[in-house]
């Protein structure tokens, strides 16, 4: 399986900031977690970082995201490419689906090597019903846009 971009949307949140905004909001998520680690939350639910090769520059790049637990595997984690109901994807889902195997998450004290997949279909429904229970919040973000919110799966293939 690979990652999947689907064509954005026409309307949505306006998100991100200006790019110099969202510099210092990446930075600023980024020292966070460098603080907190494990204990840092995102609409009480925990994050991690995703470190990934940017699609276009080649250069690593970091993003802080909420993750939630696998029901189908225990070696894998969920997040979700919502960009808060933005009508585009976030920039890391573009990095993830040219570099689905070069991307890497810190969670706590540990950091693993993953392989980065698309759910699609029923498999994507039923995983984004739980992720709404989880984490109302998204619901909301779905509704600001009207493009299908990519829910991507993270899956451990070794360690650092």
């Amino acid at each position: 399986m690979s990652v999947e971009v689907a064509p954005r949307g026409t309307r949505g949140a306006r998100f991100p900031p200006p790019a110099p905004l969202k510099a210092i909001f990446v930075a600023l998520s980024n020292v966070a977690f460098g603080l907190l680690g494990d204990r840092m939350r995102v609409q009480g639910r925990p994050v991690l970082q995703l470190e990934t090769i940017g699609a276009r520059s080649g250069a690593k790049r970091r993003a802080v995201v909420c993750w939630f637990p696998d029901r189908e595997r225990k070696d894998s984690w969920l997040i979700v490419a919502s960009l808060a109901g933005a009508p585009r994807h976030p920039d890391w889902l573009h990095n993830l689906a040219r570099n689905p195997d070069r991307v890497w998450i810190e969670l706590g004290h540990q950091r693993w090597k993953v392989r980065a997949e698309s759910l699609r279909g029923s498999e994507r429904d039923e995983a984004w019903s739980r992720i709404v229970a989880l984490a109302p919040g998204y619901a909301g973000y779905q509704e600001k846009t009207d493009r299908i919110i990519p829910v991507v799966r993270l899956i451990r293939v070794s360690s650092g």
